[in-house]
């Protein structure tokens, strides 16, 4: 026996339909080089509509791929729904990877077109003839005085929409499971590999936005996304936030802490998103603004150092809340919500929790298996495994089969490459990457909670740790400090601080002090460049910790 439901696709067009009749009173405001701007998301609908027949004035193929090099902006938005509700795939570049990189990527997702905003042409132009899919470079006037290039492969985006006859009627996708976007792994070990986001997938991740034990976007919030649009689709929230009816502030090109955090006073954020290091960078101007709006300060892309958290309830009254994905989860997987259960706990105990990745968000599956095994471990909080995740917003296989397969197991979960451990009620506390983890004596230190510990000392700025080689235990921890400025800080008294805080045998072998921790594309500790940097090191021979 069948359902009698009616049989409609999970697609974009309707975030798109129902933003236009329902919030076209709501703005987007758009931080630009000369200042901002602000539109109405009726006034955005009808620049959709024209950029849709754009594309076609472009002559893009049906399915073709639309690639964006751009700063979080209304503009921006534009793509993200004039591309899907074509038919098209938006393919959103990472303006921070590297040119090799960048051309491999454009030429592996054979994009047709590029978006680009004008201060980011620098970056992008120079590869230009290695990129010979590319028919198109379109530019967006985001009031940068950069050249732009006498070539006819250039255009200029508002007079492309001003010579296209809007688009009318419905956007339709009759097939639910029609690529929508996709966006490429930063690449660590190899080649970034693609992942394609379905219309549904999408859909769905939106919705899940609102859940209540999420972010829960709804029509009053005010939603600044500071991840960038590059970084899986914001973390989703820019459709969410358009899915709700929020009001959505964009803060384009300027990421200066100080250009962030008054932006968050100005306009009256009730929540916003990032990874650890802006909210690092923000931090100490905490007391000179007002930020009694903000509900809710989502923060992911890697662990979230519990003393960083802290620091904004003291200062604000709030703490971060913590999100845990990547970008094969569209990200977002898991939540650090509180529960009914943690009723009672002290000050502490909670921070404890909140610092946890969470729980999995509901149609998110989540499970902890033996790395060497492969085996399912416990619930219990005292096994520790590879987290492994399945659900509709979960890819299951990459563009053109990169990879082989490799990251995903025979009955269809993706292998994350994170081991955590979760308690019985389905939190999940992230211990380390897997190629990240320190095994020392054939035990495993984790090098994130060492960090985090690291990090609570009031003179550190930032802390990274990595294993090197060590004659009789293999691998020893050694801890990368960055001082905060107008402090000093000795080996000594680091190691002294994580004395009472971790177990004898974790403490570093060595504390080196250096000017900055190295970034990935997407704000991420580069353990990488450390490894790199620091390969052939040679511990204090007296180092039997």
């Amino acid at each position: 026996m069948l359902g009698l439901m009616q049989d409609r696709p999970l697609a974009l067009p309707h975030i798109f339909h129902r933003a236009e009749q329902l919030f076209g009173h709501k703005t987007v405001v758009t931080a630009e080089v000369n200042g901002e701007t602000t539109t109405t998301i009726a006034e955005l609908c009808t620049r959709v509509r024209r950029l849709a027949t754009a594309l076609d004035d472009l002559g893009i193929s049906a399915d073709g791929r639309v690639a964006t090099f751009c700063w979080n902006t209304a503009r921006h938005l534009e793509l993200y729904l004039a591309a899907p509700c074509t038919g098209r795939v938006l393919h959103t570049l990472n303006i921070r990877l590297f040119p090799e990189q960048l051309v491999y990527i454009v030429g592996h997702a054979e994009d047709e077109v590029i978006f680009v905003d004008r201060s980011l042409l620098p970056l992008l132009w120079p590869l230009a003839d290695k990129m010979p899919t590319v028919r198109a470079f379109v530019v967006i006037d985001d009031g940068a005085d950069t050249a732009i290039p006498d070539d006819p492969r250039v255009r200029d985006y508002e007079e492309l929409l001003a010579a296209a006859e809007p688009f009318s009627g419905d956007f339709v996708i009759e097939d639910e499971n029609t690529a929508a976007a996709m966006c490429y792994t930063s690449g660590t070990t190899g080649n970034p590999k693609g992942v394609v986001y379905s219309h549904r997938s999408t859909v769905l991740h939106s919705v899940a936005t609102l859940f209540a034990d999420g972010p829960a976007l709804s029509e009053r919030d005010v939603l600044m996304p500071v991840v960038p649009m590059f970084h899986a689709n914001a973390w989703g929230l820019p459709y969410g936030g358009l899915l709700a009816g929020s009001t959505l502030v964009m803060p384009g090109p300027n990421m200066a802490p100080q250009a962030i955090v008054s932006m968050l006073e100005r306009h009256e954020v009730t929540i916003t998103a990032g990874v650890p290091t802006i909210w690092m960078g923000v931090q100490p101007l905490l007391g000179d603004h007002d930020l009694t709006h903000l509900r809710a300060i989502l923060c992911g892309g890697s662990a979230v150092p519990k003393a960083l958290s802290e620091a904004y309830r003291e200062a604000i009254g709030i703490p971060l809340l913590h999100a845990w994905g990547m970008t094969e989860t569209s990200p977002i997987a898991s939540v650090s919500s509180m529960r009914s259960h943690h009723e009672g706990l002290t000050e502490e105990e909670r921070a404890d929790a909140r610092a946890r990745q969470g729980y999995p968000l509901p149609l998110v599956e989540l499970r902890i298996a033996d790395p060497e095994t492969g085996e399912p471990q416990p619930w219990d909080d005292e096994a520790t495994g590879e987290v492994q995740a399945a659900g509709p917003w979960i890819a299951k296989d990459y563009y053109r089969g990169e990879g082989g397969g490799s990251q995903f197991t025979e009955d269809g979960w993706l292998r994350t490459g994170d081991v955590a451990t979760v308690d019985r009620y389905g939190s999940f506390r992230l211990v380390d990457r897997t190629k990240d983890l320190v095994k020392s004596g054939g035990e495993w230190i984790s090098s994130v909670e060492l960090e985090n510990e690291i990090m609570a000392h009031p003179k550190v700025a930032e802390a990274a740790v990595i294993g090197v080689p060590h004659e009789k235990w293999v691998e020893r921890p050694l801890a990368c400090v960055v001082v905060k400025p107008g402090e000093t800080l000795t080996a000594e008294e680091v190691i002294e601080f994580l004395r009472p805080r971790v177990a004898k045998w974790w403490l570093p072998d060595a504390v080196e002090f250096i000017d900055e921790i190295p970034k990935t594309s997407v704000g991420k500790f580069s353990k990488k460049t450390l490894r790199e940097k620091f390969g052939g090191y040679e511990l204090p021979a007296a180092a039997e910790r």
